[in-house]
């Protein structure tokens, strides 16, 4: 099964980045081309029921498989980058952290405004910087399509923030 391939994979970091976090690696998938294949499969096939226009991936990991879904797809693919990053005209978005806030952009013609995207990242966690990407998205006049991880925290209950956004969430390993 692909979860337990997934969780063999991920190499966990103990104290980052700070005391008493265990960070889950999921650049170590990235060694076993493999995986990679049987990851972007599955994500393919949960996405068969979703009508999907684009695939945004967000800074940075999430454009590892954002890509590749969105290639797959036949979809143009929608890079939400941190402030200051596109070199274009762009949208933003600023929202909360835990500690602080943080800014995401997108190119104001990164799609055309009906566009069903699916947003993509690695690791769901409290669901914050996915908020935000679907609040920008919907603001240019997108929908929803549903969103993608590799990983889910489900004890930070990220799934319980995003599902009143879309039901189509797709975690393919949860913690």
């Amino acid at each position: 099964m692909i979860e337990q391939k997934i969780k063999a994979a991920i190499r966990d970091v103990h104290d980052f980045p700070k005391p008493g976090i265990i960070f889950k690696d999921v650049t170590t998938i990235l060694q076993d081309h493999q995986l990679c294949q049987e990851i972007l499969d599955a994500f393919v096939e949960r996405a068969q029921g979703m009508h999907i226009d684009a695939v945004a991936g967000v800074e940075s990991r999430g454009f590892l498989f954002g890509l590749m879904i969105a290639m797959k797809l036949g979809v143009p693919f929608i890079p939400v980058r941190k402030a200051g990053k596109l070199p274009f005209t762009v949208k933003r978005k600023v929202y909360e952290l835990e500690y602080g806030t943080a800014t995401i952009e997108l190119h104001t013609d990164a799609f055309t405004p009906g566009s069903n995207v699916l947003i993509h990242d690695d690791l769901l966690a409290t669901g914050g910087t996915v908020t935000a990407t679907s609040e920008l998205i919907k603001e240019m006049g997108g929908h929803i399509a549903g969103f993608s991880f590799v990983v889910g925290l489900s004890f930070l209950k990220g799934e319980e923030k995003i599902s009143p956004i879309s039901d189509n969430i797709v975690v393919l390993a949860n913690y």
